[in-house]
């Protein structure tokens, strides 16, 4: 692409969409962020529950492949949400060596209660501040933001 504007005057190029897109998702986080209770879930906590609550059982190694973090930032994330009793540990069935990490009763609740706060404070302001076409718009978007998180 070429460094013109595009339909909002923001620059069309590859690095100023970047910068604007960053700041942008980064606020949002922030501010979803700010609105949960000191001692809650960290966001890389959320996101390991989040992957074993969809995707099942796994071993702490392919964790933090697929997390992209180092495999000792995942054992001190899974051993605080195994503390809280939010994972479990047991053993591969088809292999006994190796460890999985399954989500419990109580991280799918705790996943459950995260999300219900964050998108009930985004339906607010989505339905108090955003007209019909300006949420279908922010739709539109939804699958490109996808893509790009995939790709990161």
């Amino acid at each position: 692409m070429n460094g013109t504007s595009g339909e909002s005057g923001e620059p069309a190029d590859a690095a100023g969409a970047a910068v604007s897109i960053r700041l942008a998702v980064a606020r949002i986080a922030r501010r979803l962020r700010q609105a949960h209770r000191v001692g809650d879930v960290t966001l890389s906590e959320v996101s390991v529950l989040s992957r074993l609550s969809r995707d099942g059982a796994d071993s702490p190694g392919s964790l933090a492949d697929l997390e992209r973090v180092r495999p000792q930032a995942m054992a001190s994330t899974l051993a605080a949400l195994e503390e809280r009793g939010l994972v479990c540990r047991g053993q591969d069935s088809r292999d006994g060596r190796r460890a999985v990490i399954t989500v419990t009763e109580a991280g799918r609740t705790v996943l459950i209660d995260r999300r219900s706060e964050s998108v009930h404070r985004l339906t607010e302001v989505l339905g108090e501040e955003f007209t019909p076409a300006e949420r279908r718009r922010l739709l539109d978007v939804v699958p490109l933001l996808d893509r790009l998180a995939e790709r990161l």
